[in-house]
């Protein structure tokens, strides 16, 4: 690509492999070149055969060419493009000004689990983080709105860890805070009274794991699912311990919970400090906790936001509303 100065014309040509199908870089009745040109509005992208021109702003011209040099490594691992893996590709690259962190074909490209054909693994910069501190830390706080993934990671994590013999066993657990006082008038066994507040976690691990092993390993211990009064006067070693929902944790039971750490474990907590449903005077051990041990050697906080929702583009915008939403109105 020709060097000129900043904010002065450029051109640049990419020339895709002919190995490589157009409709593998541009999209079906081509979406993704849609994506880029909205993306690119001041730029003009042109296709001739397999060559594609850019022309505009050096800047721009230039991230262009990033983009579509990232996109062909990941196409290269046989991984497809799609249009919201370009939007984010984009995204990443514009908050990388110097090029110097991690590439968007570094973090979509990045398998942490396969199952049944489908695949897990992190769609945005942040998650690759939180998925990389899990790797380097024994405790790992994931704290960030709805839809960012901090739980179904934390869990693709967790087995991941067991089918590597890393751990021995996955313990599940988070508070049942809704449920109240209420817990003993619902009808049923106490297994049929927590299931309602568990069964988010259950359905996550129909995702990772052949639903026919899952009772089975549940009936030998190796994966518990289990509200948090039930980690009360335990040492877990050997395992993958996940805390979900720990907003709503008081700082007595966080305290209580991060000691049950034993030899050999991996302790990843996650919750959202927005969505507190605890009674009125009583503090969240989310919020408290950072106040404490921020800075604690093996001890990481990874910060989601909405930019990291990977649910309904919807999700984000509506995550972001709220937030300006509450900040006017001193939430």
């Amino acid at each position: 690509m020709t060097q000129t100065p900043r904010h002065q014309q450029a051109s640049a040509q990419f020339t895709v492999p002919a190995k490589h199908p157009m409709v593998t870089v541009l999209g079906s009745g081509d979406a993704l070149l849609r994506v880029i040109e909205k993306a690119f509005p001041d730029t003009d992208i042109h296709v001739r055969g397999n060559d594609v021109t850019a022309v505009g702003d050096a800047e721009e011209v230039a991230l262009v060419q990033r983009l579509f040099d990232e996109m062909m490594l990941v196409l290269r691992t046989g991984q497809p493009m799609t249009e919201d893996a370009v939007e984010r590709s984009i995204a990443m690259l514009r908050a990388d000004g110097d090029g110097s962190g991690e590439t968007p074909a570094e973090v979509l490209t990045q398998n942490i689990l396969s199952n049944r054909g489908r695949t897990i693994r992190p769609k945005t910069l942040n998650q690759k983080r939180y998925v990389d501190a899990i790797d380097k830390h024994t405790v790992v706080f994931g704290i960030g709105p709805a839809g960012t993934g901090k739980t179904y990671l934390a869990m693709a994590k967790a087995v991941q860890a067991l089918q590597a013999k890393q751990v021995n066993r996955i313990i599940l657990t988070r508070p049942a805070v809704e449920a109240g006082e209420r817990l003993g008038f619902l009808p049923g066994t106490l297994y049929e009274k927590i299931d309602p507040y568990l069964r988010p976690l259950h359905d996550a691990l129909h995702d990772m794991l052949d639903p026919d092993s899952i009772p089975r390993l549940m009936a030998a211990g190796t994966i518990e699912v289990a509200p948090l009064a039930y980690m009360r006067g335990r040492t877990l070693n050997d395992a993958f311990i996940i805390l979900d929902e720990a907003q709503n944790t008081s700082p007595e039971q966080m305290k209580m919970f991060l000691t049950r750490l034993g030899f050999d474990s991996k302790i990843v907590i996650t919750g959202d400090v927005t969505q507190v449903d605890l009674p009125g005077s009583t503090k969240s051990g989310l919020r408290q906790v950072r106040e404490i041990l921020e800075g604690v050697d093996d001890v990481h906080f990874s910060l989601l936001t909405s930019q990291d929702v990977v649910r309904h583009k919807l999700v984000g915008r509506i995550v972001d509303a709220y937030e300006k939403y509450d900040s006017r109105n001193g939430g």
